[in-house]
This record gives structure tokens, C-alpha cells and sequence, in this order.
């Protein structure tokens, strides 16, 4: 009796607390290479600041190297040509890429058009980079 009401009770478990459902896991992959000169200049001029940032809180930074092709259990939409090419990671899957690094300023505007078109991010809740920036 017992085994036969154990599904429905899970079911009930999980419609009453949604919260508990795994969230999705949304990553930004920086592909870079030895001596790119752009992927130094985004370490030197973006990079510090974008763990602090909103964007950096919501799609967390993790690097690649482009020679060794994905990491482990990472799907691209397609093939990296360009260094760096950042790739919005949606549970290891692409979603989105910025190819090349354009300068900090539109970098920042890039991402922030990525993930809002591609991901639940707002920067009108959450903030953004230009406060994090600042500070």
C-alpha cells in the first residue's frame, strides 16, 4: 500500500515546494590562448572587477583553452575560430557567444544584451556592472 502512494506523494512534495527543482546552471566561458593579446588586455581590464559585478554573480567565469577544444562535458554551438570568444554556458550547453573582446565599454553592453536575451538576468533588479565598477 505504502509503495503505491509514495509517487503521488513526491509529486505533492514537489509542486508544493518548487524550490527545491534543480535550478539551471548558467556559466560564461572565456576561450582564450597563449599570447592573445585581447584575452591579456580582458584579464587585465575586465577581469578583476567581473567577479564583483552582477553578471559575474549570475554566469560565473571559467576559462578554456582553445587548443584543448571544450572542457569536459561543455557542448559549443559551434567551433571556436576567434580569441577570446566568450560563450554563455546554459547547464554546460551554449547558448550565446561574444566574439572577440570590442574594449570594456561595449563588452559590458554586449553581455548584458546576451544574458538578458538569452537568460531570466535583469540588470534593472539586480544592478549591474556599472555599480560594481565603482566601487
Amino acid at each position: 500500500m505504502l509503495s503505491r502512494l509514495l509517487p503521488a506523494f513526491s509529486l505533492l512534495i514537489a509542486m508544493a515546494f518548487p524550490a527545491f527543482a534543480a535550478e539551471e546552471r548558467i556559466e560564461l566561458l572565456m576561450v582564450e590562448q597563449d599570447g592573445c593579446h585581447y584575452c591579456i588586455e580582458w584579464k587585465a581590464k575586465v577581469g578583476p572587477i567581473y567577479p564583483k559585478t552582477t553578471e559575474g554573480a549570475y554566469a560565473p567565469l571559467r576559462l578554456a583553452d582553445l587548443h584543448k577544444g571544450p572542457p569536459e562535458g561543455v557542448t559549443y554551438a559551434r567551433k571556436v575560430n576567434f580569441t577570446p570568444t566568450f560563450i554563455l554556458l546554459k547547464d554546460n550547453t551554449e547558448i550565446g557567444r561574444i566574439e572577440g573582446y570590442p574594449g570594456e565599454d561595449f563588452f559590458w553592453g554586449l553581455l548584458a544584451m546576451m544574458l538578458k536575451a538569452k537568460t531570466d538576468y535583469t540588470t534593472a533588479v539586480t544592478g549591474g556592472a556599472s555599480e560594481a565598477a565603482t566601487n
